[in-house]
């Protein structure tokens, strides 16, 4: 039924109309699986996958032809690396040469060894199993990338060194279709002056694409601010994408690595951000289209024809793939814990893989049949990743923090106990070490612990939250205590531990935002201060007094700001957070706004 629907959508956009159905299939698919999927904690990959199986030709059939969207998906990944790029600096890659060409190339080169074993072992000879094991060594860099930014750990090191490596297995790919070529069977391959050819003009392309990134883009762009019109803007940015895309297809590269190339070479352009808010809308609805590309790709003719051949080969790629990163990893200095992720992380094949076996397919390499298998062994492996990465989430320990030159607290006793010594609590500890105070500092980040040491200050480790630290701390002891950590739920509950176990004790606190404010005072806190609330107001003044307004005047706003905000608080603490809303100036007309506000308002300054 859904199948003669969409045949006869097509009959009808083929009498005139547009045929909208398919478009509307797939972006429905996704708003209906992704947010269900990242609902259950199964990550949008999966939910994208899932929504391209269920709708594709082995789903309910709404679509026949799945490499066609993989065709159109790919502009997705290829404006995912536009993105990348321009948050690479030349001089960042420079400084990632070590991580590109020391790690890529270790575990490029370890994994390629073992995973061409597994061929070997199944009796295939040593083209075919070097082809299917180096597509699986080609990590998807779409998937894991996604990963990455969505746990925010692109900048990280760890995510560093995640990325180097990718970039460099993005870069192998040309030799790797190169080499593919080399093992054509005889007959059917190309001269060597045709390969070296072919080598010279990806060369040419590269070196073209940078002259061009050098000393055109950036002219081009400002000559095209000057016209203000956005919507150019928005599609020079696609040319941009696409133009150097296309270059690198046409030099027999991939067009990932044109558009990564085109990022990095506009990384340092004024227009940087620019260009990203322009991508961004085009780039996650194709990377989502690539997704469901894939998941509709899944054959399940193939798999249940040759489903024994096909777990051997997911296990056997899978498990020897991460024992090389591992390795590597192991080998090249990283902890365990980071090692065990990346190799999670990377342990499925990617995208390049279809590439890679289309082009052994081409030469005679690999069949037809042989193809299909290893493109549902890669796509497997790939919906596979999102359960393994929730898997290693949930198993995996979390790691103690190091106390390699950290002291916990036990037995101190002071004037002042300061809990938290991030940015609020340094600046807190400054009027009070400057008065010779006595203070007892504790933090619970051993590397923020180690740092301060180093500038000077003696910081120990201890949770305030937990009542024995309290008393180890000499919480019962002190004159006042401050509470500047922030964790909103871990600030409330020393309040309540405080008030509970030393009443008389004096309790100052950090405040979030004025709901945590609220909170506190409920607790019985002494003290509270939002931590923006003065930071903004001396802001204020000085706009004031850039606007011209006398000291006096600033002085009596300020005032009545300060005023306004310590009833509307009292009010709040009796009648919930809107209770004090008639207490606040508003920028609607004179009409709607609240009558005691109005009541008192100042005179707008000239």
């Amino acid at each position: 039924m859904a199948a003669d629907a969409v045949s006869h959508a097509s009959e009808a956009a083929a009498h005139g109309g547009f045929d909208l159905l398919p478009v509307v299939v797939l972006l429905g698919a996704a708003v209906v699986a992704v947010p269900l999927f990242k609902r259950l904690g199964l990550g949008s990959v999966l939910g994208y996958l899932a929504a391209g199986l269920a709708i594709g030709p082995f789903g309910i059939g709404l679509f026949s032809d799945a490499q066609s969207i993989l065709h159109v998906a790919e502009l997705g990944v290829v404006m995912f690396l536009f993105v990348i790029g321009l948050e690479m600096q030349p001089s960042r890659l420079w400084s990632m040469r070590g991580e590109i060409f020391g790690l890529g190339l270790a575990q490029v080169g370890l994994c390629i060894g073992l995973l061409t074993c597994v061929g070997l072992a199944l009796g295939y000879p040593v083209a075919q199993s070097f082809v299917a094991g180096t597509g699986f060594v080609l990590t998807s860099t779409a998937i894991v990338m996604q990963v990455l930014e969505e746990r925010g750990q692109l900048a990280a090191p760890p995510g560093r060194r995640i990325v180097a490596i990718l970039l460099l297995e993005d870069l192998a790919i040309v030799p790797l279709l190169a080499l593919v070529a080399f093992l054509a069977p005889g007959g059917e391959g190309v001269t060597l002056g045709e390969r070296l050819t072919g080598v010279a003009i990806g060369l040419a392309s590269i070196a073209a694409l940078v002259l061009a990134g050098r000393y055109l883009l950036d002219p081009m762009f400002r000559l095209l601010g000057k016209a203000r019109a956005r919507e150019v803007m928005t599609a020079a940015a696609l040319f941009v994408v696409l133009g150097a895309a296309f270059a690198m297809q046409l030099g027999g590269l991939s067009m990932a690595m044109g558009a990564f190339l085109a990022g990095v070479l506009l990384s340092e352009s004024s227009f940087r951000h620019q260009l990203e808010a322009d991508v961004e809308p085009f780039r996650g609805i194709l990377l989502g289209l690539f997704f469901l590309g894939v998941g509709m790709a899944l054959d399940f003719a193939v798999i249940a024809a040759n489903w024994p051949l096909i777990v051997v080969a997911v296990i056997a790629y899978m498990v020897l793939k991460m024992a090389g990163i591992y390795a590597v990893a192991r080998l090249l200095k990283s902890d365990h814990r980071e090692a065990v992720e990346r190799a999670v992380l990377m342990a499925q094949g990617g995208e390049f893989a279809f590439v890679l076996y289309a082009a052994a397919t081409t030469v005679g390499i690999i069949d037809a049949e042989a193809n299909a298998i290893l493109t549902a062994t890669i796509i497997v492996s790939m919906a596979l990743t999102p359960l393994m990465i929730i898997a290693h989430d949930r198993l995996m320990p979390r790691t103690a923090p190091s106390m390699d030159g950290v002291e916990a607290v036990a037995n101190h006793g002071a004037s002042v106990l300061l809990i938290g010594f991030g940015r609020v609590g340094q600046i807190v500890s400054q009027p009070l070490l400057g008065k010779s105070c006595s203070i007892t500092i504790i933090e619970t980040d051993t590397d923020a612990i180690r740092d301060a040491g180093d500038f000077g200050f003696k910081v120990h480790y201890g949770d305030g939250s937990r009542l024995d630290i309290l008393h180890a701390a000499g919480a019962g002891e002190a004159r006042v205590v401050i509470v500047a950590i922030d964790d909103k739920a871990a600030a409330l509950k020393v309040v309540e531990l405080m008030k509970a176990e030393f009443p008389l004790v004096p309790v100052i606190a950090r405040a979030f935002d004025r709901e945590h404010a609220l909170e506190l005072a409920h607790a019985g806190v002494d003290f509270q201060i939002r931590e923006t609330f003065e930071s903004a107001l001396v802001l204020a003044e000085k706009a004031l007094e850039l606007m011209d307004v006398e000291e006096e005047e600033r002085q009596l706003t300020i005032a009545d700001i300060r005023r306004r905000d310590s009833e509307r608080v009292a009010n709040e603490l009796v009648g919930g957070i809107e209770a004090g809303l008639f207490m606040l100036y508003g920028n609607k007309p004179d009409a709607t706004r609240p009558e005691a506000a109005r009541a008192t308002a100042p005179q707008p300054a000239p």
